[in-house]
């Protein structure tokens, strides 16, 4: 066992400043991905400074009728928020269809978004890994590769993101709050996570010392619906092979907001920009999203062994568009 120091945060300043004043401290909330990285040598902390107590464990009601959740927010309880159930029901579908019931009582909002790769060779410390250390290689792309990226991936890394939630919040227009050694500051979903380009090892924005304090969901646009739909190999704690997170509102027969996000494709969730072009102002019909969503997977570059992905998340988000259009 490799020692390391601990830390109970008494307050998110103190956090900040001992997670800053710490060249590789980790923060620590619930302990589902890090702990389990840490027993396999892949996470190697000097200090964990714990969060887990701080009065980050609310959902709140927001100004404009959105809602803000905090970093140390249950998976369980936010999932089963009525604000959540009945006004964003892609993000509790999302929740739901992750990991078991057991590791979501424990799970936080902040460490499923922070969560690492569930890639074999990131999680191997005997095989090379780019992400894990970088200019070792990626024995990923000849190599194991049916569950891994489909888009935006590289020469250097080939590795999906798991989280569910982050998904369904790409497509719900999210932002987040982070705080660190220089202050406060926002930053899209959209934004939040990275694609590898020749840095696979950076997984999102953050900054050294950083910490996510808070989610912050805006209103949806008036009439719209929202879903998540996910399609794995079991019903129960395993990965999207692919998955989609969709918002449609609909008037007079004509789409007029789309937001469509992809999970299990990429290195971040896939926000689908390219097919929400073609939606806008087009007709709610079978041929549109049909239309769409082969524009936004024509970028798609499989593997040798993962191409049976784009037929799979097609077939998803068209689906789910429809459902959405039937119940508008």
């Amino acid at each position: 066992m490799k020692p390391f120091a601990y830390l109970r945060a008494r307050s998110t300043t103190e956090a900040v400043r001992e997670g800053s004043a710490h060249p590789g401290a980790a923060f620590l909330g619930g302990g589902t991905n890090l702990v389990d990285l840490m027993k396999l040598g892949v996470e190697t902390p000097a200090l964990l400074v714990d969060i887990s107590r701080l009065p980050l464990d609310r959902v709140t009601e927001a100004a404009d009728g959105g809602l803000r959740i905090g970093a140390t927010v249950r998976n369980s309880d936010l999932a089963a928020h009525p604000a959540v159930r009945t006004r964003y029901p892609a993000l509790s579908q999302a929740l739901l269809s992750g990991a078991s019931g057991q590791l979501r009582n424990t799970a936080t909002t902040g460490g499923n978004l922070l969560q690492r790769t569930r890639c074999p060779y990131f999680q191997d410390t005997a095989k090379p890994c780019n992400k894990r250390v970088p200019g070792s290689g990626c024995p990923a792309r000849e190599g194991a590769h049916r569950d891994l990226a489909v888009l935006g991936h590289s020469e250097h890394c080939v590795a999906t993101h798991p989280s569910d939630m982050a998904v369904a919040l790409s497509a719900l227009e999210a932002t987040f709050q982070l705080r660190g050694p220089d202050g406060e500051r926002t930053v899209p979903a959209t934004e939040f996570h990275r694609l590898p380009g020749d840095t696979p090892q950076q997984d999102t924005e953050i900054r050294a010392g950083e910490i996510l304090t808070e989610v912050v969901l805006p209103p949806l646009p008036d009439g719209a619906g929202s879903l998540y739909r996910k399609a794995r190999d079991r019903a129960s704690f395993a990965f999207a092979l692919a998955s989609v997170a969709a918002v449609l509102s609909i008037r007079d027969g004509r789409i007029e907001h789309a937001a469509l996000a992809f999970g299990g494709l990429a290195h971040r969730p896939w926000r689908a920009h390219a097919a929400e072009d073609v939606l806008r102002g087009a007709p709610a019909t079978d041929e549109t999203f049909a239309r769409a969503v082969d524009a936004e997977l024509a970028a798609a570059r499989p593997l040798r062994d993962n191409a049976f992905k784009v037929g799979l998340a097609r077939s998803l988000a068209v689906t789910a568009l429809a459902e959405l259009a039937a119940h508008s």
